[in-house]
């Protein structure tokens, strides 16, 4: 999850704040205490904690809770509604309004860079039409090669030259080529720290390039120093934005946000795993609600419409309202699903999910038994797949000798389907409170 530390320790604030029988100054001091140790220990600037603490502490002790909202709501919206603010309150994504739009790539070596610049590519390829890649980087020896790698496997044109020294040359050598293209994605060198040979290149660089953005990568695990750089870097070439790298797992993150909140440069992206689909448009209002448990829908719609054409949707949602739904629908549903990522990620952009307690694993083991339904239904006739109540205990036996499994996970399959099935029954009958049964024993959002 991401940075699964800091939204713990968040969401155990809440759960006081749900729990608690009067709502007084001494439970405000207490949550105002769980929130700056929290933000500490994920790397928060010291300065920007007490600002961000004190403006909730006199918000929940002064404002009055407005019109059909409890003292307990309107304090989780406080919470909500400043850290919005402190993470860059609506967002600030990148528009594309011209061609031959450059965006330039800083920072240290090791903050992932090129691989950024390869998810960066791959964004935009479905957004703002013909996209290139151009390596400038000529001190690590690798680095050409690359992000060719990852530029081939895109299909996106990769510019550059591993046996020329001066990055200035390169530019030159292509920028006539590069006027063929909307999107152009510059990547640059780093160093293990910020001298004043970098500093140098960059400036020339960015004299040469005169870049539309100009984007700080930066690794969530630096801690502190992260802000000291952010600075030098918007110093030496005025950066528009930064994207976060490395921020899934255990990562404290806490030092590259606060980084953006000392320098006023939004953070543009996050990147959240290795793959070229694991990197987002930072947008504060489902990052903080996904922190508090409170789920993403709109991240989760965007996967969900990269996943899925809008034609299958409303052709899955029109066999769902005449209650027809066989194994081959479960299956497209599943394939969908794997396109969208790992169930672990999916789950937290979920309302209600990221509350619930579930097991480290269980997801990851949730992820394993869908690739074994897959070759269960790979195994089935089409007879099957289409009747699903034909499936008999000699037919069990078969499909589980021609998909490599046992018994027991085809029938396990078996009873995700009649579930599924019978609750596409209950939205085409509309019976509202069996669906709100049935959420309840799913493990439905809580109330607060």
């Amino acid at each position: 999850m991401v940075l699964e530390k800091l939204g713990s320790s968040l969401k155990s604030t809440l759960e006081k704040i749900a729990n608690s029988v009067f709502v007084d100054e001494k439970l405000v001091n207490e949550l105002v205490k769980d929130i700056q140790r929290a933000l500490l220990q994920s790397d928060v600037n010291v300065q920007l904690v007490f600002d961000l603490s004190s403006s909730i502490k006199k918000r929940a002790l002064e404002e009055k809770e407005p019109a059909g909202m409890t003292k307990k709501e309107h304090i989780i919206n406080i919470l909500y509604e400043e850290l919005v603010k402190f993470l860059g309150g609506e967002g600030h994504k990148i528009e594309i309004k011209k061609k031959q739009f450059k965006i330039m790539l800083v920072g240290l070596f090791g903050s992932g860079k090129t691989t950024t610049a390869g998810k960066l590519a791959k964004f935009f390829q479905k957004r703002a039409g013909k996209i290139a890649l151009i390596q400038l980087d000529v001190w690590r020896p690798a680095a050409f090669s690359q992000l060719e790698q990852l530029g081939k496997k895109l299909s996106i044109p990769v510019f550059g030259d591993p046996k020329e020294k001066d990055p200035l040359k390169i530019y030159r050598k292509f920028e006539k080529e590069l006027k063929n293209f909307d999107v152009i994605i510059i990547d640059t060198a780093g160093r293990d720290a910020l001298s004043d040979e970098l500093i140098a290149e960059l400036n020339r660089i960015s004299k040469a390039v005169k870049a539309d953005e100009r984007l700080l990568v930066v690794s969530a695990d630096l801690g502190q120093a992260a802000e000291k750089q952010a600075v030098k870097f918007h110093e030496t070439c005025n950066i528009t934005g930064v994207i976060i790298t490395k921020l899934e797992g255990t990562a404290k993150g806490g030092g590259a946000l606060s980084a953006c909140a000392v320098t006023k440069a939004p953070v543009r992206f996050i990147g959240v795993g290795e793959k070229p689909d694991d990197f987002e448009e930072f947008n504060p209002k489902g990052f903080v609600s996904r922190l508090l448990g409170m789920g993403d829908i709109e991240a989760l719609l965007k996967k969900a419409e990269e996943a899925i054409t809008k034609e299958d949707a409303e052709d899955m949602g029109k066999k769902f309202l005449k209650g027809d739904f066989n194994l081959i629908d479960l299956y497209e549903q599943m394939q969908a699903m794997k396109k969208m990522g790992p169930l672990s990620k999916i789950a937290e952009l979920i309302p209600g999910m990221g509350q619930l307690k579930l097991p480290k694993d269980a997801l990851e083991v949730q992820q394993e038994k869908l690739e074994k339904w897959r070759y269960i239904m790979d195994s089935c006739t089409k007879e099957e797949l289409e009747d699903p109540d034909s499936i008999s205990g000699t037919r069990i036996e078969r499909i589980a000798k021609g998909s490599g499994t046992s018994a027991k996970e085809v029938r396990d399959l078996m009873k995700q389907y009649k579930q599924a099935k019978k609750m596409m029954k209950m939205f085409k009958g509309g019976n509202m409170k069996n669906m709100e049964k049935m959420m309840k024993r799913m493990g439905g959002m809580p109330k607060m």
